[in-house]
């Protein structure tokens, strides 16, 4: 019987893993495809489709709003993402777990919700811009990666050394600088990483707060895809996996992807 059940478990790990790595491998398959339209598998392989990137018009542009919203995003959320986890932590006031709940409910809302009530949001509030609307959006949609990764990694965080620290005259926010900081590098660069490609990333939010002048990668691909379905997308796609790979290679030289994982 045990025989038996490694076996079943072994069986539904593959087939989970062939699942989901299927859509990326077709992706891969139909970017090299000589064929104007999408096709797998193909007999030949061309870069014809990678040469075709750099003549799309305007995706430098969303390439760089994507990068630019990203890292700002990230950056505002690992700062705050880092005090309102302190809080949450150390704090003992009523409704702490509220709190936390809500500051990762982005998570657990539907994009297209989200997306909204930002809208709906921002236009009560009188702004229209688009790029401070993606920008504060994506604030929102990276926080609660920044929040769970932290609260968790806090929670065994030893504050005394926080106090130490101060009573050899370091202040508050020197000791969190040199010893808390370097301490929570993991969680830092964790939450960080999977912040930057969730806003990278992010469609169902941004359609709704761009405009013709400021496009995110993902919409602007959505574009393409309805004026000229051809498999220069799934060469853009390719790079963006390349892309995530690299940052996962990045992360396990910088932490190892066993403390990412949080194992």
């Amino acid at each position: 019987m045990r025989a038996l059940g490694l076996t079943i478990a072994w069986t539904m790990l593959a087939a989970s893993v062939i699942f989901l790595l299927a859509p990326l491998v077709v992706t891969i398959g139909v970017s090299l495809s000589p064929s104007p339209v999408f096709q797998f598998p193909t007999d030949t392989l061309s870069w014809r489709w990678y040469e075709r990137v750099g003549r799309l018009d305007g995706l430098l542009d969303s390439v760089i709003l994507s990068l630019q919203i990203a890292g700002l995003s990230t950056a505002i959320a690992l700062v705050l993402g880092t005090l309102a986890a302190i809080a949450v932590v150390r704090g003992s006031f009523y409704g702490r777990e509220a709190v936390a709940t809500f500051l990762v409910s982005p998570l657990m809302l539907p994009g297209l919700v989200l997306g909204i009530a930002m809208l709906q949001y921002f236009r009560a509030l009188g702004l229209r811009e688009a790029f401070p609307s993606l920008l504060l959006a994506h604030v929102v949609i990276v926080l609660p990666f920044v929040m769970r990764t932290l609260t968790a990694s806090l929670t065994l965080f030893d504050f005394t050394l926080i106090d130490a620290a101060r009573t050899l005259g370091l202040s508050w926010p020197r000791a969190i600088l040199k010893v808390m900081v370097p301490v929570l590098a993991p969680a830092f660069i964790t939450g960080g990483l999977f912040g930057f490609l969730g806003s990278l990333d992010n469609y169902p939010v941004s359609i709704f707060l761009t405009d013709v002048y400021h496009r995110t990668l993902p919409v602007q691909l959505l574009q393409y895809l309805g004026e000229s379905p051809d498999p220069t997308v799934a060469a853009v796609s390719t790079l963006i996996i390349a892309l995530t790979i690299l940052v996962l290679i990045l992360g396990d030289r910088l932490v190892g992807l066993n403390r990412m994982a949080g194992v």
